[in-house]
């Protein structure tokens, strides 16, 4: 069999797949700040447009992908699929590894696939500036392309220790034409009190969010765009899954486990979800994993309830996994994993069992990293090698067992920006963050008191 699995330009999917058609339960309302009521579209149009929101409610099963937005797709989709027989021989293994490449789009991971829609939306609308946060940067530099094609002004607050960690990244949003400041900032309201109570503070998505919000909401020219959690962000991304299912058809194979990594849900989503609507219908039973840094453990060791999505609390609260939302993590280099919270669908799902969740610390995750470089020739990037590393825990596990397992894993990206890390790594500064759990318990007091 071929190792590499490609599929047509024109077999691009036409339609997202939304899971809130499939759900077992219907989701947990979401609430609005000020007032503990479900919220309505009007309360959220000074932030998104309106045909956004209409996907993030939606429960129609396949929603179309607009043209212009195709036409883009087709820049960097479909991306490939591998059968990762260079890694199965350097561990071992007798089971099949695939992994889903999206490092190949302009911003070298997967966060397009949601950017894209989101800005040609933003457009139609007559919206003229975006306002984001980003972790690593990911998100923001996909954001900042987004916004280019389109003609938009993108202003993007990037958590402070990211900022530092990556300026590569800072780089490329302002190559494609972003304004990227270091989150805390004192271009906000939000920023400023955080600063002022802490003029160190490292940041965290939490308050980047914070900031962002802020902006969108006191600007009409201005939507706030996210890069993941919200039901239209997952929705996007469930390209990856529905090319994944032909791919895998291709190659004669159907996966026993779908990992990805996951902070806020949507690379999880990306992947998860399109195999997901076979485990709920019956047909199949794959199970999906979410991977999780040890630092960053909302799945493993967060509460399933009610909280705001951001720390300056300006956000609908929202019912998912959650370490609290002034929780601010340990400087990891995985920098996209270090939200609070977890999408509300992901969350659901997991709350009832029909994904399950894996934490890992740093350092084993970066020794993953480097057995996949030598033997695929990719660096992947840190948030993606959380994947890998429990591909290869499935695959000696399965082994162990005298199983042998089809695994497909998503490399949501690449990591050329990311090297200041391998470097920490392999020089041996990087060391394990486990987050205290008298610090989650602390964090876990202030939830927001909903009865929810």
């Amino acid at each position: 069999m071929e190792t590499k699995i490609v599929l047509k330009d024109s077999e691009i999917p036409k339609t997202w797949y939304n899971i809130l058609s499939d759900l077992p339960n219907p989701p947990a309302p979401v609430l609005h700040p000020g007032t503990g009521k479900p919220i309505t579209p009007d309360d959220l149009l000074p932030l998104f447009p309106m045909s956004l929101i209409e996907q993030e409610v939606s429960t129609q099963r396949f929603i179309p992908i607009p043209d212009e937005v195709r036409k883009v797709y087709a820049l960097w989709r479909p991306t490939p699929m591998y059968r990762a027989k260079r890694l199965e021989a350097a561990i071992g293994t007798r089971s099949r590894i695939y992994y889903k490449y999206e490092g190949t789009s302009p911003a070298g991971s997967h966060k397009p696939n949601t950017s894209i829609p989101q800005a040609y939306y933003n457009k139609m609308a007559g919206r003229k500036r975006i306002a984001t946060e980003t972790g690593a940067g990911q998100w923001g530099s996909a954001l900042a392309l987004g916004a280019s094609f389109f003609g938009l002004e993108a202003k993007v607050y990037m958590v402070k220790v990211s900022y530092h960690q990556k300026p590569y990244r800072r780089m490329l949003m302002e190559s494609y034409g972003a304004s990227v400041v270091p989150s805390p900032s004192g271009d906000t309201q939000s920023g400023r009190n955080i600063l002022a109570g802490d003029p160190d503070s490292p940041g965290s998505l939490g308050i980047a969010i914070s900031e962002a919000v802020e902006d969108a909401a006191t600007r009409e020219d201005t939507s706030y765009a996210l890069g993941s959690v919200l039901n239209h962000v997952l929705l996007h991304q469930t390209v990856i899954g529905l090319e994944c299912r032909k791919q895998m058809k291709k190659a004669g194979d159907y996966p026993d486990v779908v990992i990805a990594c996951c902070g806020g849900g949507s690379n999880l989503a990306g992947i998860g979800f399109p195999f997901l609507r076979d485990k709920i219908a019956g047909s199949k039973n794959p199970r999906v994993v979410a991977v999780e840094p040890a630092s960053c453990p909302t799945l493993t060791k967060g509460v399933y309830a009610y909280d705001f999505g951001d720390t300056a609390r300006l956000t609908p609260l929202v019912k998912m996994y959650t370490l609290g939302h002034d929780f601010v993590p340990a400087g990891i280099h995985a920098g996209g994993l270090r939200y609070h919270g977890d999408s509300p669908l992901v969350s659901q799902l997991c709350h009832e069992g029909l994904i399950e969740a894996q934490a890992y610390p740093q350092t084993v995750v970066f020794q993953s990293a480097l057995v996949f470089a030598k033997s695929e020739g990719i660096l992947p990037a840190p948030e993606s090698s959380h994947a890998i590393h429990s591909a290869i825990v499935e695959a000696k596990n399965a082994d162990e067992e005298g199983k042998e397992k089809a695994i497909l894993f998503n490399l949501s990206g690449h990591g050329f920006f990311d090297l200041a890390a391998y470097d920490d790594f392999l020089a041996g500064r990087l060391v394990d963050h486990e987050h205290p759990e008298s610090k989650i318990r602390e964090a876990l007091d202030r939830l927001p008191k909903t009865g929810g």
